[in-house]
């Protein structure tokens, strides 16, 4: 939630941002527990109405039949598409000056950023890939079904610039101590 709030923060001001975390605790239906699965599943059991995510997670919960219960009981939502578009989490990589097989490691990140790994994530992990162009998998393009401006799991992205938002890291860290989100 860290990475959420640093986008608030770059979007509306660290005032508003602690307003709008501060809101969202006081309407909480529990305390957090758990990962994402373990929100998807208190939802179905009841005790709250909604919750934040990934959406991978999603995936994966429909494929397993333990869970696939919860997963069903909810609907994936894209918030702030009206305007900035909804904020998203990435993976990344890098290869530090004092790596020992340089190239190696570039041959990697190439790898992961190309069009058979990025359509592996996509496809079983149930992943939106970063890269454009690779199909979403079938979960993922159910994502977002009925929401305007939503159609087959493309929705708007908020296109801010990462660097920005990681600069409010530590301030978003103090607001959700501020607030004792967690408690």
């Amino acid at each position: 939630n860290v990475a959420l709030i640093s986008s608030m923060i770059a979007e509306h001001g660290a005032a508003k941002a602690k307003t709008w975390l501060q809101g969202l605790k006081n309407n909480r239906g529990r305390k957090p527990s758990g990962n994402d699965r373990g929100q998807v599943k208190a939802i179905y059991q009841g005790q709250c109405d909604v919750a934040l995510g990934n959406t991978y997670y999603m995936g994966k919960m429909l494929e397993r039949e333990d869970q696939r219960a919860w997963a069903a009981s909810v609907g994936i939502y894209f918030p702030n598409q009206g305007d900035r578009g909804t904020h998203m989490n990435i993976s990344g990589g890098a290869v530090t000056k004092a790596a020992k097989n340089k190239a190696e490691a570039v041959k990697l990140l190439e790898f992961l950023s190309g069009n058979l790994a990025q359509y592996m994530y996509a496809q079983v992990n149930h992943e939106y890939p970063v890269k454009s162009g690779i199909q979403y998998s079938g979960i993922v393009q159910g994502f977002g079904g009925g929401q305007d401006g939503v159609k087959k799991g493309v929705f708007k992205q908020d296109q801010r610039n990462l660097a920005e938002i990681g600069s409010h890291r530590k301030k978003a860290i103090k607001i959700l101590d501020e607030v004792d989100f967690d408690n």
